[in-house]
């Protein structure tokens, strides 16, 4: 069976096709950009939100990962659908199941609500996968990190639970590989609710670097990132941190019930990222 792998040059579609790969499976990939692409797998160049991928894309195609693109994902599952996909594992947000007011207005919510209910009504079988928040997302922080050991971001108590990349990427898998996922949500998070000063203390002892969070407003925080960001982002973020404060993100046992592996602490991933936080040479 041959899998597609859309967003593969991503780091949750990377460690698919590593993972794929390392159980013999035989992986296709499609990307704008085939310098991007990882060694040693089929890749073909093409935009899958445009749905012009060529035919051969889908040759021996059962099952897809979906990566939920900015551009749409219509066209991409009406190619699917003709070519008799099975299955679509669609990388999803915790924040689609809307449990938050603030989900209410989110951009990631409303954004990967509407791709769920994109692959629903293609009528190709799903699993759904919803991750809360990303441990690669302080990777934010490697600037501050590489020139210096302070970080100035506000909401220093707030409670997240970071999910590594590899286990998102290892429940696809599961997905992917095994029968008795269509149909199935699955929310994920990481194994340990830690607070942002935890979270940095995390990549300090992974490269040996006393590392300081210093609490600023948000307003400050806002005004900065204006320069970077776009504005619903900010405030998407900033909303996010400050609930955590009083309501810490929920840990969930989902990774290890699915893929029957302990999940990956935030301490393994710092070690697993410490070379991104290294010092400039």
């Amino acid at each position: 069976m041959n899998y597609l792998i859309t967003g593969a040059t991503g780091s949750v579609g990377k460690s698919i096709v590593t993972q794929l790969r390392a159980l013999g499976q035989e992986v296709r990939i499609v990307t704008r950009d085939l310098d991007k692409a990882p060694a040693g797998v089929e890749a073909l160049q093409g935009d899958f939100t445009k749905g012009d991928l060529p035919s051969r894309a889908f040759e021996g195609v059962n099952r897809v990962f979906l990566f939920p693109a900015q551009g749409g994902v219509d066209a991409f599952l009406k190619q699917a659908k003709t070519a008799g996909v099975e299955q679509i594992v669609v990388l999803s947000s915790l924040a689609a199941a809307m449990e938050y007011e603030r989900d209410k207005t989110s951009m990631s919510a409303l954004h990967h609500l509407a791709v769920e209910k994109a692959v629903m009504a293609s009528g190709i079988p799903y699993t759904f996968l919803r991750p809360g928040s990303f441990a690669n997302n302080l990777l934010f922080w490697a600037y501050s990190i590489q020139t210096g050991a302070t970080v100035y971001e506000p909401y220093a108590n707030s409670v997240q639970a970071p999910i590594h990349e590899a286990d998102i990427a290892a429940v696809a898998v599961v997905a992917l590989t095994q029968d008795g996922h269509q149909g199935k949500t699955y929310p994920l998070t990481g194994p340990q609710a830690l607070t942002r000063i935890e979270q940095l203390n995390c990549i300090g002892t992974a490269i040996g670097k006393q590392l300081h969070f210093q609490e600023i407003p948000a307003d400050v925080f806002q005004k900065e990132m204006e320069k970077y960001m776009p504005l619903p982002v900010i405030k998407m973020l900033l909303e996010y941190w400050s609930d955590t404060v009083t309501i810490p993100d929920v840990v969930l046992p989902t990774v290890e019930q699915v893929t029957s592996h302990k999940a990956r602490t935030l301490a393994q991933w710092a070690k697993d990222h410490a070379s991104d936080f290294s010092p400039f040479v």
